[in-house]
């Protein structure tokens, strides 16, 4: 009997048995992996010998686990499954779905505006939000690099850290206000994107990875050496707050409550924090995909897509690899000024590497490329890693899990989007006469 073709196979439907067959092996395999891990536990006893008890139960769960995610996981490709698969969502639900992918962008952007009024007494919840909108800023900052134009950037937290010591730096000693320092920090970070990209023009892949990976430790062991200009491992302290353009959110007489008339509350400070990181994030999007419709970001796209084909497009790609990394860079530099003033302190200690790890693993699980996608990741990622927060030892555990299961998912990230601005949207039948040597 003639073997089935792939499409044959695609619109065959949901396979129960092989379903089933699929996640009895996954169990088998998470019973074999965590019989000695969960299974067994071990310790010293109090005269130096090896005790040791069975946890059966907690072993039998995490295989019941695996088997029932495994069934869920093959569903889930079922509903979302190529084109021709005959999916098992009714037409409605997929309607509704649709109509979901299409209004949450503007929910989570109504809902983001409306967190200080909502939580205006949450101080937790405020700061959470602050944090979460950094790292959406920095994730849209490196999807310039990484999502466009396809270079890969394990060193983005130097260019966080330049923007961070140029504002306390230039505040502290020269009494700038946050509003001048600002695109300073943003200036000079984008000049030491420049110095990064000159020396990685003619690298790619890996090798662009461990010369960035060097670049961000180099600026992290100069900021701790240099001790006379930097503070070293002390940091610098006392960096001046934001001020509402010249004005103080202070308690005194000319603060911004007296003036206005109202009681002083320091959560007016925390708004304005929220919403100042939230003009800033919003101005990155709003750059990037202006940017991205213009013929620099056509040539980052097409950079990403095949570097040699867009050389000989004539495209100038020392020009767009530069304009990628100063843009990226930029970006950075103004989140590292406005977390310098939020926190008032600052030291070697925030630009470690996992900074960019974490920046990074934002732009790959969103989706490289999908604004939407890293603003979703963001929230996931640094929010939920704060929900899961009481359940202690496990929480590492469960986030790693999913982490696992949405590259098994969507190993896109969740907005899978390299589909370039422009496009021949339908295919056009050429000559052979046209594709000859010479003539095409």
């Amino acid at each position: 009997m003639a073997a089935l073709s792939p499409s044959a196979k695609a619109a065959r439907g949901l396979d129960a048995a092989f379903i089933f067959k699929k996640a009895l092996i996954s169990a088998v395999v998470a019973l074999v992996l965590f019989s000695l891990m969960i299974g067994v536990r071990t310790e010293a006893g109090p005269s130096g010998q090896l005790i040791y008890w069975t946890r059966f139960g907690d072993l039998a769960a995490m295989v019941a686990v695996v088997f029932g995610g495994s069934i869920v996981v093959e569903l889930l490709r079922y509903w979302w499954g190529p084109v021709d698969t005959i999916r098992i969502v009714p037409p409605s639900t997929q309607n509704a779905l649709a109509i979901a992918r299409r209004a949450i962008a503007p929910v989570l952007l109504i809902f983001t505006f409306l967190v200080p009024v909502i939580f205006y007494d949450q101080r937790y919840i405020l700061d959470l939000g602050i944090l979460v909108l950094t790292y959406v800023m920095l994730g849209w900052g490196l999807n310039v690099v990484v999502g466009l134009a396809g270079l890969l950037d394990l060193g983005y937290v130097a260019f966080y850290a330049v923007g961070a010591y140029s504002y306390a730096l230039l505040a502290t000693n020269f009494g700038l206000s946050f509003w001048i320092c600002l695109p300073l920090a943003g200036i000079l970070a984008a000049f030491f994107g420049v110095l990064l990209g000159f020396p990685v023009l003619r690298l790619r892949g890996d090798y662009l990875a461990i010369v960035t990976l060097a670049f961000g430790e180099i600026v992290r062991l100069v900021i701790i050496n240099w001790q006379s200009l930097t503070g070293g491992p002390n940091g610098i302290g006392s960096i001046p707050r934001p001020t509402m353009f010249g004005i103080p959110l202070t308690p005194g007489d000319d603060g911004l409550a007296a003036k206005l008339g109202i009681a002083f509350s320091p959560t007016h400070r925390i708004v304005f924090l929220f919403y100042l990181i939230l003009a800033l994030a919003l101005l990155t999007n709003w750059v990037t995909i202006r940017l991205r419709a213009l013929p620099i970001g056509r040539a980052w796209e097409a950079l990403r897509e095949d570097e040699v084909a867009c050389r000989a497009l004539g495209i100038n790609t020392t020009t767009t690899k530069l304009t990628a990394f100063a843009t990226g860079a930029m970006f950075a530099g103004f989140a590292g000024s406005f977390f310098a003033t939020r926190q008032g302190f600052i030291s070697p200690e925030s630009f470690t590497f996992q900074e960019s790890a974490l920046v990074l693993a934002i732009v790959v699980l969103g989706g490289m490329g999908s604004q939407l996608g890293v603003a979703l990741a963001a929230l996931t990622m640094i929010g939920g890693f704060e929900l899961f927060r009481g359940f202690e030892q496990y929480r590492m555990l469960v986030f790693g899990i999913a982490m696992v299961l949405l590259m098994i998912w969507r190993p896109r990230g969740l907005i899978g989007h390299r589909a370039p601005t422009v496009f021949l949207k339908h295919s056009h039948a050429i000559s052979s006469d046209l594709v000859k040597e010479g003539k095409g």
